[in-house]
């Protein structure tokens, strides 16, 4: 009986007291504490983010049938003459004004064989511009216009290893060709592998809308600075699903070093072969959890032996930073300069140590050797190199030791049809080709049956030609 009395008290009490069935949400005071709007950043940023058009001539196949006398006689030789020779392609991205006197970093792809390119800034300017640089491992280029002395609104380039997934960008772009265009989102990751998307593979990801025409915009953090070149976007219909990827600017910054020197980016050079580390290989090293890199092969005399790195060791991170794959090892050397020390944190025998290696450029040993190879055997037409760290990174390929490289393939060639660049010829006849020299020598002869073991991606394989 006296249950529902008790009650009917207790919950007055709690009322008269402020409990939490009187709490309320507070009214913001003001408009401005209501008011979220990235506004003040894009007109800050928007000035320094350019559309680029280019325009490219493509000279036309004159189709078979013009070749029938018969065709020729109907229509005549003045409509034959009167006939295209080429024609015009146009296409369109988006650039980030790096440096106040005229220099813009855009996507290699965006640029590619173009013959004129126009850069048109917000404020509807526009300006011829010419490539100082373009790097298509990392799909990046740098054009410069002349601006005849005006200093130009440029953004300053971020560190981009300092940003974490869930930080707030912007990116701002040419989508579609319909102008600038900026859309927001987060870091949906960060040192992602793009698969084959670029050399380097490695990218930061965000679902901020990326679309066709945004290749080369800016990814902006919300201190106003670039953290990243809008590169490419995962889709199956073309458009965004939030899944973008952009260059990160640590690659961005050595891109415009080299074009302020006038020099190409060489990426530095440690002189090992690795592989990721699965959990099985990492179960049988003692480690915890899988992480790093193993080093498979490593050049004697190389930056790495010299360090006393050794086969097996695991490298686990470069100047702090992880190393997780090949692309990550690959970004991290190519955001160093060359003939500078670093610092590699190994896993050897259960313990870790941290070597500091000198990293040099790629040597050319032995000398490439570039031969365009003739004669009447199967191989004429193609031209072949000696392969060395240099021409490895040149290629934007892992060396393998030694051997003979196909450098380039004609589609007229008859070895087109089962050759390409980046084939290794390593055999022929049955005597192992090890230079150039010694393939021109093999192809001297003249047998009536020619045989050639070549290697691809690992894949070695032999076809036989008769003579």
């Amino acid at each position: 009986m006296l249950r529902k009395p008790l009650l009917a008290a207790l919950a007055a009490l709690l009322l008269t007291a402020g409990g939490p069935a009187t709490a309320q949400p507070a009214v913001p005071p003001s408009r401005e504490q209501i008011q979220l709007s990235f506004a003040p950043l894009v007109k800050r940023a928007s000035p320094a983010v350019v559309n680029i058009y280019t325009r490219t001539r493509v000279k036309t196949q004159r189709p078979s049938l013009m070749d029938d006398p018969v065709f020729r006689r109907f229509f005549g030789d003045d409509y034959m003459r009167s006939l295209p020779r080429e024609r015009v392609q146009n296409a369109l991205g988006s650039g980030v004004v790096v440096r106040a006197g005229g220099l813009i970093v855009t996507n290699a792809h965006v640029v590619r064989n173009a013959d004129e390119i126009q850069v048109v800034f917000a404020d509807k300017r526009e300006f011829p511009a010419r490539v100082v640089l373009a790097d298509d491992r990392y799909d990046l280029a740098v054009l410069r216009i002349d601006t005849g002395g005006e200093r130009l609104a440029f953004l300053e380039l971020r560190d981009s290893d300092t940003v974490e997934v869930g930080d707030l960008v912007l990116a701002i772009g040419n989508p579609f060709g319909l102008q600038q265009t900026v859309t927001s989102g987060i870091i949906s990751a960060v040192a992602r592998s793009g698969g084959s998307v670029t050399e380097s593979g490695f990218f930061l990801q965000t679902d901020a809308a990326i679309n066709p025409g945004n290749s080369g915009g800016a990814l902006l953090t919300m201190d106003g600075r670039l953290v990243g070149i809008n590169t490419a976007i995962y889709s199956n219909s073309g458009g965004s699903v939030g899944i973008g990827f952009a260059t990160p600017s640590n690659i961005v910054a050595r891109i415009v070093e080299a074009a302020e020197k006038g020099i190409r980016l060489t990426r530095p050079w440690l002189g090992v072969g690795v592989q990721r580390v699965t959990s099985d290989l990492a179960q049988s090293l003692g480690m915890w959890r899988p992480q790093g890199v193993i080093l498979r092969v490593v050049a004697p005399d190389g930056p790495a032996a010299r360090a006393g790195m050794k086969v097996g060791d695991v490298m686990l991170t470069i100047n702090e930073q992880a190393v997780d794959d090949e692309s990550a090892l690959r970004f991290r050397l190519a955001t160093q300069p060359v003939n500078t020390t670093i610092k590699v944190r190994v896993w050897r025998k259960g313990q870790e140590e941290t070597l500091e290696v000198k990293v040099v450029a790629p040597p050319e040993m032995p000398p490439r050797d570039r031969t365009q190879l003739a004669g009447r055997q199967p191989l004429t037409g193609i031209t072949v190199m000696n392969m060395s760290p240099a021409v490895a990174d040149e290629l934007a390929i892992e060396q393998a030791p030694g051997g003979v490289i196909v450098a380039e393939v004609p589609q007229s060639a008859f070895a087109a049809q089962f050759l390409k660049p980046g084939d290794y010829i390593v055999g022929v006849n049955g005597r192992e080709i090890d230079s150039v020299a010694t393939l021109r020598t093999v192809l001297g002869g003249q047998p009536e049956r020619w045989s050639v073991t070549m290697r691809r991606e690992g894949q070695t394989r032999t076809l036989n030609f008769r003579g």
